[in-house]
């Protein structure tokens, strides 16, 4: 099954308790997608760029060597700090999906914040790529009812996770191998940072593994359901008709 994890606002933590509680108290639809029903055996392999950059030509070699897709949620000053290497994930076939501009928490923001925010980042990167993001994740998966209704207004789709690396803390490569493979089941979201210590050896690994059990890597959009569909108090996506 597929559950929202709960952990405490950190640099990249999931949605708090009470953001959580108040988008599921108010209606599903308030829940951004944590992961997705399906009987096909695909999961969306997903990165957050927010730092440094050095590892992206690594992480892209990887991702071409299994032939797999993968979903990238870029901070909008990274990508102004980094036009070239948004230019390379993007001409490689991946997603580009917005993290905000400059990482505020969105579950702190008023309405007319948010919407200033998720455009000036949108813009960032449709003036590389040419093409305008579908998909956003919130900074540090911090979100309110407000945020999820807010980004869905203007045609963004909020994107959580199911399975998280917890690369970011700093863990061993094993240790990312075994949570992420362990974890991942059809339809799962999988979280990954560029620019943290282990994630970029991992990667080869992870891959390998995941494909040995049947599964192939798909862009999150490529995942997710279009209308009608409906969300489940835990984030799962299912189709309407199930």
């Amino acid at each position: 099954m597929c559950f929202i994890t709960i952990i405490a606002v950190s640099l990249f933590a999931s949605a708090s308790d009470k953001n959580a509680a108040a988008a599921s108290s108010s209606g599903t639809q308030s829940l951004p997608i944590y992961c997705v029903d399906t009987s096909e055996k695909k999961v969306a392999v997903t990165f957050d760029a927010a730092w440094g950059a050095d590892d992206i030509p690594l992480i892209l070699q990887t991702l071409k060597k299994h032939n797999a897709k993968a979903s990238f949620f870029i901070v909008g000053e990274w990508a102004k700090l980094y036009p070239e290497q948004v230019k390379n994930i993007f001409e490689a076939g991946h997603e580009i999906g917005g993290h905000s501009y400059s990482h505020s928490l969105y579950g702190k923001l008023t309405k007319e914040q948010i919407e200033e925010d998720t455009e000036k980042c949108n813009k960032e990167l449709s003036e590389i790529t040419g093409i305008t993001p579908s998909v956003m994740r919130f900074p540090s998966g911090d979100y309110s009812e407000l945020a999820v209704k807010t980004v869905r207004e203007a045609g963004l789709q909020p994107i959580q996770w199911s399975v998280d690396s917890l690369d970011w803390q700093g863990i061993s490569k094993q240790e990312i191998i075994k949570r992420v493979v362990t974890k991942t089941e059809n339809g799962s979201i999988i979280l990954f940072h560029n620019d943290v210590k282990n994630t970029d050896e991992a990667l080869d690994e992870v891959l390998t593994l995941l494909e040995n059990k049947g599964y192939s890597f798909v862009g999150v959009s490529q995942l997710i359901y279009n209308e009608p569909y409906r969300i489940d108090a835990n984030g799962k996506q299912y189709k309407a008709d199930r």
